[in-house]
């Protein structure tokens, strides 16, 4: 593959609904004065204070069992936080479930509905196939391969089922726009295709995206966000844009340069493996993308990677050519 052509470029967004309305937040925790209120509870037996989670549909529900409460409720920190504090949220919130309806991008309408958890953490997983079922070899390498490598930690950690059901996104038909939920977050939306066509990515990116929220937003739930923090997901690095523009891109030489990761970071820019988080690079092929989420608007992240992308590839055959780089390191961004 010519080291001058990228081999994909995607823009996605992971997004979270929100269950507070636009003038509401959620309160800040506070630490207690004291510990004299949980003190007193240790007069009662563990199970008359063990609170009732039969019909809370959250994790903690599903992980804290009365044996659990027995064997750390008298365990305190140095400032007199106990597990009756620590639960206090998860009691408070049962985490109701809601059923929205989702953009179903192979009919371009709002037919199907899903059922999301009420906060980013409280999700459902669905066991059902969401498209008509098929083989490993039909799904091809685009469910089977490129969504599924990596994610196995969500599945430990109970944000998605693992493994998950087959196939993982909805898309269209020559999957250059897919529709993934609760798979982390309530929605990821991702926009892709072969070649080095940013603006046709973004483009399509911001037009899906549009239709994906409307209807919710009509329903009186809006994707989670705020004017200090931008959108609210499940991984605090996602806060603010919560954009990944990448683009697949064969640097055989660039990478082996010593200033290699130096440029990466002056351009504010991030590599890994083209099969997703913590994947090393195969063949010299590494996905980059915008380092950033805070800060800059969706539009400016994606034109870093543009740039960055453009410049690194006319490095890349100065370096093939046997010359030097030294004059085209960038100033920082």
């Amino acid at each position: 593959v010519p080291c001058s052509v990228p081999l994909l470029v995607s823009a996605g967004r992971e997004l979270t609904f929100s269950t507070f309305p636009a003038h509401q937040a959620p309160h800040a925790a506070t630490m207690p004065f004291g510990n004299t209120h949980n003190k007193f509870k240790l007069n009662y037996k563990p199970e008359e204070e063990y609170p009732d989670l039969s019909k809370h549909n959250n994790h903690m529900a599903k992980a804290l069992t009365l044996e659990i409460y027995k064997k750390l409720r008298d365990k305190e920190t140095p400032s007199g936080f106990t597990l009756d504090d620590v639960i206090q949220t998860g009691v408070d919130n049962p985490g109701k479930l809601k059923t929205l309806k989702v953009f179903d991008p192979r009919t371009g309408d709002f037919s199907d509905s899903r059922t999301l958890g009420s906060t980013g953490v409280s999700f459902r997983d669905f066991q059902e196939p969401v498209s008509p079922p098929q083989t490993p070899q039909a799904r091809g390498p685009l469910a089977v391969g490129t969504f599924a490598r990596g994610r196995e930690w969500g599945g430990h950690a109970g944000l998605i089922p693992w493994p998950p059901p087959a196939p993982h996104p909805r898309h269209n038909d020559n999957k250059s726009f897919l529709v993934w939920v609760n798979e982390e977050d309530h929605l990821r939306v991702i926009s892709m295709e072969k070649g080095g066509n940013m603006k046709e990515v973004f483009r399509r990116f911001c037009v899906g995206l549009q239709k994906v929220g409307s209807l919710p937003l009509t329903a009186g739930h809006p994707f989670m966000w705020n004017e200090h923090l931008g959108y609210v997901l499940t991984c605090p690095s996602n806060l603010g844009t919560g954009l990944r523009g990448g683009v697949h891109v064969k640097l055989a030489h660039l990478s082996k340069h010593p200033k290699f990761e130096e440029i990466l970071t002056r351009l504010r820019l991030q590599k890994r493996g083209t099969g997703g988080v913590d994947t090393a690079a195969v063949g010299s092929v590494f996905d980059v993308s915008n380092a950033d989420r805070l800060g800059s608007s969706e539009v400016e992240q994606v034109q870093l990677v543009v740039d960055g992308v453009k410049l690194m590839v006319e490095m890349e055959k100065k370096l093939e050519k046997g010359q030097s780089i030294d004059d085209m390191i960038p100033a920082q961004k």
